[in-house]
């Protein structure tokens, strides 16, 4: 037998018996005995797929990086795509692009205001302040959760330069309004889509119709690569900018293990460096090392292929819930989208009305105890979390001055009443794929019991 033919063999000898460890390991129906909120849907397939690149020895990315970035951009109809160590990444990666002197006078300076929420994720918010920027803090819908559009424009000011928000909890925002407010005021639009990877407004993915949509593959995810995310775009300056800054800020394109695709590695002149320094090391931003590894992407392959059925079984779940806690309206508010979008719905959010004669917490607790996992909108109110009050970070809330976060007042809070709601009588349940009607009859059946104990 020849060598290659050797080799051959021997991978498949190498994935075969990874494949009978998977089924004798992890075969057979999956139980809940506490139902999770969220959770990874991991199989055989993607088993083999770190076998796989495992065998290659390459370790760093490499050829599993390269085609997951192609068919994730092919998926999401976006330009490009770059694969990075964390949807947090992500979100840093999109920011710190915006403040890039590539981009000339749309170059975001310190001190340039970005408008955010306070009812969400807290790495959506860290890298504007990170970048030296100041976030400007705009309430949130009922029902939505996402940024009151309406509220937009009477927040900008001659200094308010980008608009960075997430589609909760994979419901989409008002992104026509959002984005016609941007162009108009000259306004970056960065969509972290962290948490809604295959909504739809109008057919057009969430994360491609902003400058650039960011990404998350965390195990709680819509789909996983244990850890990793992405960053998007189709414009080719910002993709140029976003692969420097992921790649220690070098100015050179070329691939990991490649050398002088363009041709001039030792002919050009950059800064203040010597004619014809090796270009591999012409360094053009402060940048990072962001990238993933090729057992990452090798997950992300595969489970990019069974994205499309854990979207439908996420649609079905939220729906099922939607369906059967309809007759509870009088005291718990459900989740809404807006016309023209379609969710994928990372979770379920309810929120407990003001007039009920029970509190969110005392319905968190029943079911809980019921083996009924669930989560908060993250921060809840961030302006109210230690890592603002306990440090001196400049913010504006809606039009109001500039003040210092450790500095607010009830006075402040109360100018973000429906965060303030959100934070105090709102919770999420899980719709993950591996979740079933047997599952979700339970969730249900927990939530009336507690219902009728207060009727």
């Amino acid at each position: 037998m020849e060598n290659k033919d050797m080799e051959q063999s021997l991978r498949e000898n190498a994935v075969k018996a990874a494949l009978d460890y998977y089924a004798f390991k992890y075969g057979g129906e999956r139980e809940f005995r506490y139902i999770p909120p969220s959770g990874k849907l991991l199989d055989e397939a993607d088993l083999a797929g770190m076998i796989e690149a495992s065998l290659d020895m390459w370790l760093t990315a490499g050829r599993f990086c390269d085609e997951f970035e192609r068919r994730f951009a092919d998926y999401l109809g976006a330009e490009y795509a770059l694969a990075v160590n964390s949807g947090s990444s992500a979100n840093l990666l999109a920011m710190t692009a915006l403040t890039s002197h590539k981009l000339g006078e749309r170059r975001l300076k310190k001190g340039d205001e970005v408008i955010t929420v306070a009812a969400g994720f807290p790495t959506t918010v860290a890298p504007i302040v990170q970048n030296g920027l100041v976030p400007v803090f705009v309430d949130c819908g009922k029902g939505t959760y996402n940024i009151d559009t309406d509220k937009i424009e009477e927040a900008v000011s001659p200094k308010t330069k980008a608009v960075f928000i997430a589609h909760t909890l994979g419901n989409m925002f008002d992104i026509a309004r959002i984005k016609e407010i941007c162009v108009k005021h000259d306004m970056w639009l960065i969509e972290d889509s962290c948490d809604a990877l295959g909504a739809e407004w109008q057919g057009r993915k969430a994360g491609t119709i902003g400058d650039i949509g960011t990404f998350s593959f965390y195990p709680a995810h819509h789909m996983t690569m244990g850890e990793g995310g992405a960053v998007c775009t189709s414009n080719a300056l910002l993709r140029r900018i976003l692969l420097s800054i992921r790649d220690w800020g070098r100015d050179c394109w070329c691939r990991p293990g490649t050398d002088n695709t363009c041709g001039n590695r030792f002919k050009m002149k950059h800064g203040n460096m010597p004619q014809g320094y090796d270009h591999k090391y012409i360094y053009s931003h402060l940048g990072y090392n962001l990238k993933i590894t090729d057992w990452q992407a090798a997950i992300g392959l595969s489970q990019l292929k069974k994205l499309p059925g854990f979207l439908k079984k996420r649609t079905e779940n939220a729906a099922y819930l939607t369906k059967s806690l309809k007759d509870l309206e009088n005291v718990l508010i459900l989740p809404e989208a807006l016309k023209d979008t379609k969710p994928s719905w990372f979770g379920y959010l309810i929120s407990v009305k003001e007039k009920a004669t029970f509190t969110k917490q005392q319905l968190v607790e029943y079911i809980e105890g019921k083996g009924i996992g669930t989560r908060q909108l993250f921060a809840g109110n961030l302006l109210r979390q230690p890592a603002m009050t306990d440090n001196e970070v400049t913010i504006r809330i809606g039009s109001s001055g500039l003040k210092s976060s450790c500095e607010l007042t009830e006075t402040d809070y109360a100018l973000l009443p429906n965060t303030e709601s959100i934070m105090n009588n709102s919770f999420w349940i899980g719709t993950f794929p591996a979740l079933g009607e047997k599952e979700l009859r339970r969730v249900s059946a927990s939530i009336h019991e507690f219902a009728d104990k207060y009727r």
